[in-house]
């Protein structure tokens, strides 16, 4: 048995408490599934403006919405720490288990795998445009049921089509988390924008004022590490920049059962499941966008 281990929290993306809660924990124990873990216990992290609201009816919500995702995950909710703030926080620190020759990490992935996403791209564009009352709510409430979803049917299924590597997909984009996964695995990525799944609704938000700053820290993060081949879509290019909240996981898995792993990922939810690339080996860029 071996502890796998991690933490994120961020302000609210959409006015929901209780969706707030559900996305920050769904966001939160996303990590664990991409090692390969299951979780088993988590703690508060809340940041919270009680001027605002003395009787802390938000935060009651929030809380709620959290414990629900960590109860469906199996996870027991140990307490947590809140300090006051300006502004809302919420996430978890969460601790798995996962057998040592189970753990998947994100610096694994091998020459001749395929590279298969979870989920659809655009929920930066999507809650960005929420805030500015500039969404329509079927499309945010597609994104909203794929920022809950748990990736947990990502892990199993990676399981049995016997991957080799595995990143979940979060703040710094396809983009960054590709590039760590080259960097670390010593291999070069190659991604076809023209398979990137994207939420319904999405390619009409894609430009500003929707482009987070995220969209221009993650584009300059990776570009000394990117090529571009061939005439590329600019729309498309930025859902690779986009930072998501609570994406899907990106599986790094041999060639041959790259398929299967979609079909098995569709039947158990995961409708936007698609191979998007391969890896191949080390070349003069970590990144290849076509």
């Amino acid at each position: 048995m071996a502890i796998v281990q991690t933490i994120d929290f961020f302000p609210p993306v959409v006015n929901d408490a209780f969706l707030y809660g559900q996305i920050a924990a769904a966001n939160a124990l996303s990590d664990i599934y991409a090692m390969g873990g299951t979780p088993k216990t988590a703690l508060n992290l809340v940041g919270y403006p009680d001027d605002k609201d003395p009787e802390m009816t938000w935060l009651f919500d929030i809380i709620r919405g959290g414990e629900e995702r960590c109860r469906t995950a199996g996870a027991v909710i140990l307490g947590g720490h809140t300090v006051r703030d300006s502004e809302i926080k919420f996430g978890y620190a969460v601790t798995g288990i996962v057998h040592p020759k189970r753990f998947l990490s994100n610096a694994s992935a091998r020459p001749g795998d395929k590279l298969v996403l979870t989920k659809a791209l655009g929920t930066g564009f999507i809650t960005t445009a929420h805030k500015a009352g500039d969404c329509p709510d079927e499309v945010l409430k597609t994104a909203c049921a794929s920022m809950i979803q748990l990736n947990d049917i990502g892990k199993e299924a990676m399981f049995e089509a016997e991957a080799h590597s595995a990143t979940d997909i979060t703040g710094f984009g396809l983009a960054g988390h590709s590039y760590e996964m080259a960097q670390g695995s010593r291999v070069t990525l190659s991604i076809e924008l023209a398979r990137l799944p994207l939420l319904p609704g999405a390619e009409k938000l894609a430009h500003k004022p929707y482009l987070t700053r995220a969209s221009a820290t993650n584009a300059a993060y990776v570009q000394p590490f990117l090529r571009l081949e061939g005439k590329v879509d600019p729309l498309r290019l930025e859902f690779f920049y986009d930072a998501q909240t609570s994406g899907g996981l990106l599986i790094s898995v041999p060639s041959a059962n790259a398929d299967a792993l979609v079909e098995n990922l569709r039947k158990r939810g995961a409708t936007y499941s698609c191979i998007i690339g391969e890896v191949l080996a080390q070349q003069d860029a970590a990144l290849l966008v076509k």
